[in-house]
């Protein structure tokens, strides 16, 4: 760890820029007086965070990093209609696309929980699951897992988010065309590695460090939909604000 900690910070203060190579793991053994394995792990976790990549048979490289975009999250803009992501990805110029799968699914304890379902009696579907990968001009941008109640969309045209006359609208506006409107959302935001899975759908290093969102859409007190978004943090930066009005007569 404290190689790690000091060949990244040689990174991220400009010392060693992108494009140079580090020190390799027999000449990190020798400086430090550590085994190579052990100066291998340093290197490996600088891989892992995606400050280096490894080339096998030359050596360990300062990652070219991305330029970071931000990624705004603004009531205004859910409220508006539409999707969020494309206006967001259209301040970049950019095309705001997505892939999708839709299917039925039985709620597990934690969505339960968000969703306050009540509890369950056999294993009969009772959401509607659907998982994205959010792209910008055919890059990926960020993945998300999201699931309704079908206690409120069975049997409407808004039942598959991303089929139907109202697909692709969002979730505000979505619901607001079965009469369900959205008054809030609560985020709860974090931070982990990638997951393996993630890291592919992502085109990220396995272990790399993502932004989590746990989000819930409210209908007053009501839970109407909630989903886990996963953003990498080397490409984009996430940018929360909120609307603010006089409501005097």
């Amino acid at each position: 760890m404290r190689i790690a900690d000091e060949l990244r910070a040689r990174i991220l203060s400009g010392e060693l820029t992108e494009g140079d190579r580090l020190p390799s793991s027999p000449e990190i053994a020798k400086t430090y007086g550590v085994a190579r394995n052990t100066a291998s792990d340093a290197l490996g976790l600088l891989v892992t965070e995606g400050l280096a990549v490894a080339r096998p048979g030359s050596g360990t490289y300062v990652r070219t990093r991305p330029r970071r975009r931000r990624l705004v999250r603004n009531w205004h803009r859910n409220a508006v209609g539409g999707s969020p992501f494309a206006q967001s990805m259209t301040d970049y110029a950019q095309s705001g696309t997505w892939d999708y799968e839709s299917r039925t699914a039985h709620a597990s304890t934690d969505v339960r929980e968000r969703l306050a379902l009540p509890a369950s009696e056999g294993d009969e579907p009772d959401v509607m699951f659907t998982r994205y990968v959010f792209r910008g001009d055919g890059e990926p941008v960020q993945l998300s897992s999201s699931w309704e109640p079908l206690a409120l969309t069975r049997g409407t045209p808004v039942v598959l988010p991303e089929d139907g006359p109202h697909a692709g609208r969002g979730v505000v506006e979505r619901m607001r065309q079965i009469g369900v409107e959205i008054t809030h959302a609560a985020e709860v935001v974090s931070a982990r590695q990638a997951l393996a899975e993630e890291a592919t759908a992502l085109d990220i290093s396995p272990g790399a460090i993502v932004l989590t969102i746990e989000r819930t859409y409210y209908a007053d007190a009501r839970p109407v939909e909630t989903a886990d978004i996963v953003i990498p943090v080397d490409r984009h930066q996430v940018v929360y604000g909120t609307s603010i009005w006089d409501k005097t007569d």
